[in-house]
């Protein structure tokens, strides 16, 4: 029995280049998630006592947040990921402590799809 084109899903990367990719998201998902608590943590200091220690933090976090953003598009491209699921799991590494939940529940998936 053959597949339609209809009915056939669309290739994926190699399993090598989505180990990669799923790899850089996840170490991205975990940088993200610590430097947002972090901003949380800078937030608090800034408007809650008036200190200025941590004001480095929204910077740092902006470019670690953009990688992720990188690193989350290039994993859905690879395993094929819908628009809306792309989004949901950008949006992840803005909310504290859910780009740790969604690094596990994405990892879950992609390693039941390919079998890693």
């Amino acid at each position: 029995m053959t597949e339609t084109a209809s009915t056939a899903s669309a290739p994926t990367a190699p399993v090598e280049k989505v180990r990669g990719a799923l790899l850089r998201y996840r170490v991205l998902a975990w940088i993200t998630g610590i430097w947002l608590l972090l901003l949380v943590a800078e937030l608090i200091l800034a408007y809650g006592f008036d200190n200025k220690a941590l004001d480095f933090v929204p910077i740092v976090h902006g470019w670690v947040y953009f990688v992720y953003l990188i690193m989350a598009v290039d994993l859905a491209i690879k395993v094929r990921w819908p628009a809306g699921k792309t989004i949901i799991t950008a949006i992840a590494g803005t909310i504290p402590f859910l780009s740790f939940w969604f690094e596990h529940k994405r990892t879950q998936e992609v390693k039941a799809q390919f079998n890693l």
